[in-house]
């Protein structure tokens, strides 16, 4: 009902489409876990806006330990848990790129927010990777056993956001998320909208906040034109 209902909500493409092409989106998320309207109504500006200039795009919300993932027509195609840096932070550390995963502080093991222009690409120790934001070396790649103690893959499977913070800063989705649809979604690159934890909504975003406050305001003037 949740995805139904972000589908809609975009306006990307007429009934008539929507019935000659029907979405078959993947639904990994907990049962009964709601999708923010921030989510919503930023995929939705995204698509309508053209500004992820006709590439799929994923937006991810730490808070919620949640990503959603579009082609590049606006159509979703799936949402899902994700697991992200222990610590809470919108920015990466300096210099946290020369590090071994071993050598960096708890403190600076942040996801950053922000726009990403991402892809596949080469690393040093993990062979072929999705990278999210190679500069701070960010990457999305599917939950492994890791070290047996962190649970990671019951920390995914857990309903609750709350126990979804432990990687070094990469994100990490379920395998078979990966394989279905992270994937074959940016095979060819895409741009990922990572939402902050602390810092404002439209220091992140200031295109996509001005945009909504523009939108409300124009709303409120046509209700008040229809009472008077």
């Amino acid at each position: 009902m949740v995805l139904a209902l972000a589908c809609a909500s975009f306006g990307v493409a007429s009934a008539e489409d929507a019935a000659a092409q029907p979405v078959a989106a993947v639904d990994q998320l907990p049962p009964g876990q709601e999708v923010s309207n921030t989510v919503i109504e930023l995929a939705g500006w995204v698509a309508a806006t053209k500004d992820s200039q006709g590439y799929p795009f994923a937006v991810i919300d730490k808070a919620a330990a949640q990503i959603l993932v579009f082609g590049g027509d606006g159509r979703l195609r799936g949402a899902a848990p994700g697991l992200f840096g222990s610590a809470i932070g919108d920015h990466s550390a300096p210099g946290i790129t020369g590090l071994a995963l071993r050598e960096i502080p708890g403190r600076d093991r942040t996801t950053p927010a922000g726009r990403f222009v991402g892809g596949f690409g080469p690393s040093t120790d993990a062979g072929r990777v999705l990278w999210v934001d190679y500069d701070s070396a960010v990457s999305m790649h599917p939950t492994a056993t890791g070290v047996p103690a962190e649970k990671r893959p019951e920390r995914l499977a857990s309903p609750s956001p709350d126990d979804n913070r432990i990687t070094h800063g990469c994100i990490n989705v379920s395998p078979e998320f990966y394989a279905q649809i992270i994937g074959p979604t940016f095979e060819r690159g895409g741009v990922f909208y990572i939402l902050p934890d602390t810092a404002p909504l439209g220091e992140t975003f200031p295109e996509f906040v001005q945009s909504r406050a523009t939108a409300q305001h124009n709303d409120g003037r046509r209700a008040r034109s229809a009472h008077q």
